[in-house]
Formats: C-alpha cells, structure tokens, sequence
C-alpha cells in the first residue's frame, strides 16, 4: 500500500515539475495584463452590438486570466454596460478557455501542438458565436451607460503598478488557481498510475467513445483552465487522442452549472441553448482538427512535447518548490479585518473567490461614505462602517456585477 502511495507521489511531482517553470511565468505575465487591460478599459471596447465589438470581446478575453468563475461578474458588469449578447457570448467562451497562464501550462505538459490550438480556438470560437447571437437576437442591447463610461485615469508610479500587477499575479491569482490546480495534479498523478495503456488504447483512442465522455464529463463540472490540464495530459499519454484531450481541455473551462445558470438568467434560454450547443460544436470540431494533423503528421511525439530537455533541471526542481510555497501560502489562514462598529451587514452569494472579493474591496473604495469594511470569502459576508447607506453599498457591488440580499441590506442598517 505505501508503495502505491509513493509511486503516485511520484507521478505528480513529475506532473510538477514539468509545469511549474511555466506556470510561474504564466502568472508573472498575466498579473501584468491586469495592470495593461483593466476592467473600464475592457469594458470601453466591449460595448456594441457589432462585429468589431464580438472580435475584439474575443481578442482581449483570450489572454485574461479568469476562470469561469471569475469570468462571471466582469461579463454581468459589461452586459449592464451595455455590451450586446453576442460580445458578452464572445467574452464568455474566449476568456475562461484560454488565458495566457495555461497557454505556458499547456505547452509544458502538452507541447506545441495543444498549446498554439487552445488559443486559437478559443478566439475563433468566440467570435464566431457572437457573431451568431447577434444574427439571431432581436434585441438591441445598447445602453447609454456606454457612452459615459469613461475610464479612470491611473496616475500611479510605474514601479507601484508594477508590484501591483506582480501581487494580483502571485497572490490573488494563486489563490483563485491553487485549489483546482492541485486537484488536477492530483487526479493527473492518480490517472498516471492506474489507468491502464491497454484500456486507454481500446477505448479512450476512439473519438466515438471518448469525445462524448469528455464533454458530458467536462461541461457541468467546474474545473480551471490550468486544473484541467495534468488531467488531459495523463489520457493523452495513456492512449487517448489529443482531440479528445482538446474537448476536455475547452468544454471543462468553458462551462459548469454555475456559468449555464447565470447565462440562462441574464440571456434568457435561447441564448443558453446557443452557448452549449457551441461548446460542444467547437470543442469537437477543434478536436477532430488536432486528430486530423496529429495523424497527419504520423503522430509525431514532437508535437505533445518531448522539448523539455530545453529546460535544466535545477530550474524545474527550483520552480516546484517555489510553485509549492506559493500554493501552500494560500491555505494559511489569514487574519480577517475586524470591524467594531459595523452599520451594513450584506451576502453576497455569487462571491467565489479571490478575484471576487478583491472586485467587491475595490469597489467599497470607491464609495466616500465608507470608513471601513471587511469582506468575507468564507462566509460571503461585507460588513461596512461609516456613513454609506446599505442601499448604496449594495447599489455599488450591484454595479461590479455581484448580487447582493436586499433584505439583509435593508434591515441590518444600525444607527
């Protein structure tokens, strides 16, 4: 039994080391976007229901580093905006599939092949059903909103935006990945190990039994963009075809039941029925490509990998231990802001994770009413002290894209 046990152990360090240099870079260059393309700039050429607002939702959802999750409120936050269906669709299929941390992940683990595809079609499949929606949608979508957005200017020194983008990067980030990606090393490792080649060979290589398994395994779970890599990885390199690794890898992130409730509620059911059928259209169709040049090429190793010699191995053990503290530091308790006096107690249900409470803290800032205030992940709970009314505060997270109880709001006010 133990020997079990540190032979899975080991198949998992071995899923470590392979993706944590890139991982670590993924994070560096992604807490940078944040700072490069924050929300009201995102949100500015969003808006419009138009071809060129559809591709450029797609063109600057792709690198973003958002889960479906967190993806979320910023889509809730342009659709009130004023963002057409078809740009919010666009945004919606294009950032949680892709994102420039599990563009380096995936070529850690999967090589070229995978990791130039995933964000290929991630813009195309974006576009292509905002495209669609808007064609179909009757409803003109535009808010005047839009045209007063207009984005705050940030006035801060170079070096402080810098650290700003490094924090969001390997803090906030890391929290929100930490959870998912070690579930996926995990259940990477343990597939390894126990899935048999023979069984794979059989059954996972043939796209008639193993496309359908992944989208049906892939779409109503929640599993993160980089999370669901060391998954794909360990089917792939047991037998399984990369397309059908491919419809995990864009069906898993793409959608879960919290992202198909929220569409069916803010788009109505048609717009929901669009938004999987085109999961499940792309995802295959971007799958029987990868299959098509995998054989093609007489399915060259080289193309899933096998370019890992590139990298030293001091560096990978480096990047492991250091990937490891980060993900470690995140699970250490941290001390929560006490308020003593507290005037507004409210619940924010669809508060997830890091992402969301630093959304929901931003956003108190703004208000001039606010003395002080302590957001909760744990218990979804903000209590508020100062002066801001409850509706205003509620008014304010309502605006980031959150949904408060207005029942608490209203009768938690204290004088």
């Amino acid at each position: 039994m133990i020997t079990i046990f540190v032979d899975i152990a080991l198949e998992i360090w071995k899923l470590t080391l392979e993706m944590a240099p890139y991982l670590l870079l993924g994070f560096l260059v992604a807490g940078l976007l944040s700072v490069v393309l924050p929300k009201d700039k995102v949100s500015r050429h969003l808006s419009g229901n138009s071809t060129a607002s559809v591709s450029k939702a797609a063109l600057i959802g792709m690198p973003l580093p958002l889960c479906s999750c967190g993806v979320i409120p910023v889509t809730a936050h342009l659709e009130k905006q004023g963002a057409s269906r078809g740009s919010v669709l666009s945004f919606l299929i294009s950032t949680p599939t892709s994102g420039i941390d599990s563009i380096f992940a995936t070529y850690a683990l999967l090589g070229p092949l995978l990791a130039i595809m995933r964000p290929i079609a991630s813009i195309f499949g974006g576009i292509a059903t905002g495209i669609l929606e808007n064609r179909l949608s009757t409803d003109d979508h535009n808010s005047p909103d839009v045209n007063q957005a207009v984005a705050e200017v940030d006035n801060r020194p170079l070096s402080e935006k810098l650290r700003s983008g490094i924090r969001y990067g390997f803090d906030d980030l890391v929290a929100d990945t930490a959870k998912w990606l070690v579930i996926g090393l995990v259940l990477g490792g343990i597939l390894s190990y126990i899935l048999p080649a023979t069984l794979a060979g059989t059954y996972l290589a043939n796209p008639w039994f193993s496309y359908p398994l992944m989208l049906i395994v892939g779409i109503p779970i929640y599993v993160c963009t980089t999370g669901s890599i060391p998954i794909a990885a360990s089917m792939i390199f047991n037998g399984m075809s990369p397309g059908a690794g491919f419809v995990f890898l864009f069906a898993g992130p793409a959608s879960n039941t919290a992202t198909l409730s929220f569409v069916a509620g803010k788009l109505g059911r048609k717009t929901t029925i669009l938004y999987v059928l085109s999961i499940i259209v792309w995802s295959v169709f971007f799958g029987l490509l990868i299959d098509f040049i995998w054989n093609l090429s007489g399915q060259d190793i080289g193309l899933l990998g096998h370019h890992h010699e590139l990298l030293p191995a001091w560096l990978k053990i480096l990047s492991a231990v250091l990937m490891i503290g980060l993900i470690v530091r995140t699970w250490v308790p941290s001390s929560t802001t006490e308020i003593s006096e507290s005037n507004c107690e409210l619940t924010v249900e669809d508060m997830n994770c890091e992402h969301c409470r630093k959304s929901i803290s931003t956003a108190l800032e703004t208000i001039d009413g606010v003395r002080e205030y302590a957001v909760d992940l744990e218990t979804k709970r903000v209590s508020v002290a100062g002066t801001a009314s409850p509706s205003e505060v509620a008014a304010v997270i309502t605006k980031a894209g959150y949904t408060v109880s207005e029942t608490e709001a209203v009768h938690s006010q204290e004088v």
